[in-house]
């Protein structure tokens, strides 16, 4: 059985690796592996501050060009987001180095067999973020859920930082979510879910679970099966 989570880069590293949160996941994902040795799960990581950091220094030294300053490039860009995601997974994969033996996905086409009982991917290519990643290899390995972990606890009706009436929600169809974040990609866009990967997700019939991931004991719960806090997308 494979299992397909999506941590998001706010969690690992908010703006420096998060040597807090990262020795407790470390523990409840051996505990939960521990448990059954036929589990199976894919971790995808995201690029969280660095990507940040770097993203807007790109964007800083162009604009401050003495001929008035240039555009950003998206795919300059993304790629600066994609080697902090690569970063952020190889200490993933040096965390869980005895249950992982393959390297650190870049490609989730590529030729490879999943060996262990954890895999760890990072970014691929520019045009989406690491959540679509995660949506091909659950399809790539029969998983019908993505558990997507980030520092968003619900997916809400409206940005809840700009509009106090905003609601939260428990679930929302994949049309209805995917009218609310678009079908773009920009760099750095910052959605529950990336909009490239929720139109692969609703043709695959992948559901997407979005959840706080800084509540250990709730991520434990989603891959238990019991009742959890966030929203189930599909």
């Amino acid at each position: 059985m494979v299992t397909v989570l999506s941590l998001g880069g706010s969690i690992v590293a908010p703006d420096s690796p998060d040597t807090i949160f990262l020795p407790a996941f470390e523990a409840m994902v051996r505990d939960w592996l521990a448990q059954d040795k036929e589990r199976k799960l894919i971790l995808v990581i995201g690029g969280g501050g660095p990507a940040r950091v770097y993203q807007n220094a790109y964007k800083a030294v162009l604009a401050a060009r003495k001929d008035g300053g240039a555009v950003a490039d998206n795919n300059q860009a993304d790629w600066i987001g994609i080697t902090a995601t690569r970063l952020n997974a190889q200490l993933v994969k040096a965390i869980f180095s005895d249950l992982c033996p393959n390297d650190v996905v870049y490609d989730p086409t590529a030729d490879f067999q999943f060996q262990g009982q954890i895999l760890v991917a990072a970014g691929w290519k520019p045009g989406f973020s690491t959540d679509n990643d995660a949506v091909v290899l659950a399809q790539r390995f029969g998983a019908k859920t993505v558990v997507n972990l980030s520092n968003i606890e619900k997916v809400y009706t409206d940005d809840p930082k700009t509009n106090p009436a905003a609601k939260p929600l428990d679930t929302i169809s994949w049309e209805d979510f995917r009218k609310m974040v678009g079908d773009e990609w920009t760099p750095g866009k910052n959605t529950p879910f990336d909009p490239i990967a929720s139109k692969g997700a609703q043709q695959d019939g992948i559901s997407v679970i979005c959840a706080g991931g800084r509540d250990i004991e709730n991520t434990r719960a989603i891959l238990d099966g019991k009742p959890f806090k966030g929203t189930r997308i599909g």
